[in-house]
């Protein structure tokens, strides 16, 4: 999940497929460019997506301070956002992400420089969001030349990464016959080299697009009508077979990169939500977790000749360990996350599901989101809007530096890191930075 929302309301508006732009992109500096110049190629220590390149919360930036000024790292800028969870995509210089502007009632996708939060453009469309517990909550994928934002009302736009025109569109609604989730739609976009995804629900589980004109290359049927959750799509290769895993409110399952045909599933009852994602471990391993009392599972999918076989391996209950919202991350071959319990712990895990350590009492991250770069994991109370920088050591918990850097409650967005700046946010306002060496820039 790119963010959590809390129940919203559903009216029959919510089942439109979303108007038409009610004005053409602002273009600021966006506007002079040549088309020889509108190319963004993603370079390595971009953020193109959730969770960044590979979905799994890394990044191969070196260089990070190992302590902060007094007052916490340099801010670099700080802009107003609409009330929500929506992150940073951060590709060639530029922060792209979701907003909403509750006067005009309309929708927006925004592009700053990450240099200087200059607003580029911001693309802008007629759409009347109820909020809830915030309104905006997905991240945007962006391969450096097109950008896809999933809408709260489950429209995936495609647009232009450098002018903000709109390429194309699909409602999961309207076209696959899906249903907005209760909490709006909080899954992010899937891109491939030649391809996104999502999992609409409604007449298909998943669907891959091709990117440049919207076209469907395949679809996964869902003939038992599973709605779309929260979780987002996760690629994987399990048993030398490359597949794309997705949470439903009944369980995990893989389907085949080649032509979306399950490949395997497992039940596992899901209550209300499901916001991690699925945490692919190794080649054999996928691990999940969820809130409202469902726990966490580690599960063995095994290739057996021309099928899949799946094991249950172990399984926590809530009072055990579970991440409510937060997708854990593999590292050394331990599991770290922020476990619902007792305000928010960051914890590491082994892969029998033991607790090696946990965060002490007083740092406790109740909802925050996490990330890891150069040896450390940068983690936000959710709380207080304090960000913590932690050692990545699986032999205890040692914290190096600490800041309040936003302003809580709710700051649950998901982190951004490129070029040594990290993109944060609270309900209010998106913040840049410097958490790098300031010679890498």
């Amino acid at each position: 999940m790119g963010a959590p929302g809390l129940c919203a309301l559903q009216s029959a508006a919510d089942l439109a497929t979303g108007r038409k732009p009610m004005s053409r992109p602002r273009t600021l500096l966006a506007r002079a460019c040549t088309a020889a110049a509108l190319a963004l190629p993603l370079a390595a220590g971009d953020w193109p997506q959730f969770r960044g390149p590979d979905r799994d919360a890394k990044s191969d930036a070196t260089g990070l301070l190992r302590a902060w000024p007094e007052g916490g790292p340099r801010k670099l800028w700080s802009v107003e956002t609409c009330e929500g969870y929506a992150a940073a995509a951060i590709v060639g210089g530029r922060v792209y992400f979701n907003d909403y502007d509750r006067e005009a009632e309309a929708w927006l996708v925004r592009c700053l420089a990450l240099d200087s939060g200059a607003e580029l453009w911001r693309y802008s469309e007629e759409r009347k969001i109820r909020p809830n517990h915030g309104i905006t909550r997905t991240v945007p994928a962006v391969d450096g030349e097109l950008v896809f934002s999933f809408d709260p009302k489950c429209v995936l736009h495609c647009i232009d990464a450098a002018t903000g025109k709109e390429l194309w569109r699909k409602s999961m609604v309207a076209d696959y016959g899906g249903r907005i989730p209760s909490w709006y739609n909080g899954q992010c976009p899937l891109i491939e080299p030649d391809r996104v995804l999502v999992a609409p629900g409604g007449e298909a589980l998943v669907v891959a697009l091709e990117k440049r004109t919207g076209k469907e290359l395949w679809r996964t049927p869902n003939p038992e009508q599973r709605n779309m959750s929260h979780a987002s799509l996760m690629p994987a290769e399990l048993g030398g077979v490359r597949q794309y895993l997705y949470c439903t409110l009944e369980g995990p399952l893989g389907v085949s990169a080649a032509d979306g045909s399950v490949l395997w599933q497992f039940p596992f009852k899901f209550n209300v939500a499901v916001s991690p994602s699925p945490l692919v471990v190794d080649a054999e391993r996928v691990f999940l977790t969820a809130g409202y009392d469902a726990g966490s599972v580690m599960i063995r999918v095994r290739r057996d000749g021309e099928t899949f076989a799946v094991a249950e391996l172990f399984r926590l209950s809530s009072a055990e360990w579970n991440s409510e919202v937060q997708t854990p991350i593999v590292h050394e071959g331990h599991i770290f996350g922020v476990g619902k319990r007792r305000r928010g712990l960051f914890t590491c895990l082994d892969l029998e599901g033991k607790v090696v350590w946990e965060s002490p009492a007083e740092a406790g991250f109740e909802l925050g989101s996490y990330l890891y770069a150069d040896g450390v994991f940068l983690v936000m109370e959710g709380l207080t809007g304090v960000l913590h920088m932690i050692e990545a050591s699986t032999k205890g918990y040692r914290e190096l530096a600490r800041a309040e850097v936003l302003s809580g409650p709710d700051v649950w967005g998901p982190l951004a890191l490129a070029d040594g700046r990290l993109v944060v946010r609270d309900m209010t306002h998106m913040v840049c930075l410097q958490v790098g060496a300031e010679e890498q820039r």
